[in-house]
């Protein structure tokens, strides 16, 4: 016994001095070290034939055709893929999420929702520098879709618009550009940056049309024809369209942002220190009139 008992102590100190294992330190056996040999078989060239691409590796490179006019030749200027990497994407919610979210109180339906809501629920992931502009909702879960929200989105179609308003809500589709949607993805980080809260770019040229329609429930449409367009919605769906000013909850419902604005409740140009808990406002009044919508 008492021989066991020292070998088993010899064996632990040699273990106490001796390196982790670790990837580094690993080796293999010695059958793995045998030399991978290629018999031959047939022929000099091992059944691989004489020359070219195929005698030298076991597959073909990508686009090759065996000889023929490969596609990207014989169709150089498709269409549908031009400026393709310019088009601009907006990332989907559908309804189903979005109800989701509220019941499990990740989203607060008596708040405006925008898409710093969604960002900072962690569930919905938006990258600007891949050319990602937005919340794009979807019809997807209209059957259970049963909250009253005043909500903010990019995209949204007529069904998705008479989901909403049929429950008592507000949407709005608004523009956002890439400075706009960085400071909007993780409002944190962008605070402790130190730099002014940036104002909001009017839409381009070609999205004019879009977010100035009525029907769109764009943020730059006029009012009076929103409230029309509410209701011709409503006679073509079928459903009562709920009176807003005698709503308990219209001054949540009726909050909309500037159209320079980035955040509900902070002004363009205000610099938030977190680390002081202070609001910094311009003084300047050239900075003034720059920010002021």
């Amino acid at each position: 016994m008492a021989a066991g008992g020292n070998t088993i102590q010899r064996a632990l100190d040699l273990l106490r001095v001796l390196p982790r294992v670790t990837l580094g330190n690993v080796k293999g056996s010695a059958k793995n070290k045998q030399a991978n040999r290629k018999t031959q078989r047939g022929s000099k060239t091992h059944g691989s034939g004489s020359k070219g691409s195929k005698a030298r590796q076991n597959f073909m490179r990508v686009g090759y055709e065996t000889g023929n006019n490969p596609f990207y030749l014989r169709f150089p200027r498709e269409p549908y893929y031009e400026n393709h990497h310019l088009r601009r994407q907006y990332p989907p919610v559908s309804l189903q999420t979005l109800q989701l979210m509220i019941d499990t109180e990740r989203i607060d339906p008596n708040e405006p929702i925008d898409l710093a809501t969604f960002c900072n629920t962690k569930l919905y992931h938006l990258v600007p520098r891949s050319r990602h502009f937005g919340v794009h909702l979807t019809l997807d879960g209209v059957d259970n879709f049963k909250a009253k929200v005043n909500i903010e989105v990019q995209r949204a179609n007529e069904a998705v618009i008479a989901a909403v308003e049929r429950n008592g809500g507000v949407i709005t589709t608004a523009y956002f550009d890439i400075e706009s949607l960085i400071a909007l993805c993780d409002p944190l980080n962008f605070f402790r940056r130190g730099i002014p809260i940036p104002r909001r770019e009017l839409p381009p040229q070609e999205l004019v049309d879009f977010y100035t329609n009525p029907r769109n429930r764009g943020y730059l449409a006029d009012p009076d024809l929103i409230a029309e367009e509410r209701f011709k919605l409503a006679q073509k769906f079928g459903y009562v369209l709920k009176d807003l000013n005698a709503d308990p909850d219209k001054e949540s419902l009726l909050h909309r942002k500037d159209p320079r604005q980035v955040y509900f409740g902070l002004e363009p140009g205000w610099i938030i220190s977190l680390r002081d808990k202070v609001i910094l406002k311009p003084r300047d009044e050239e900075l003034r009139e720059f920010y002021k919508s």
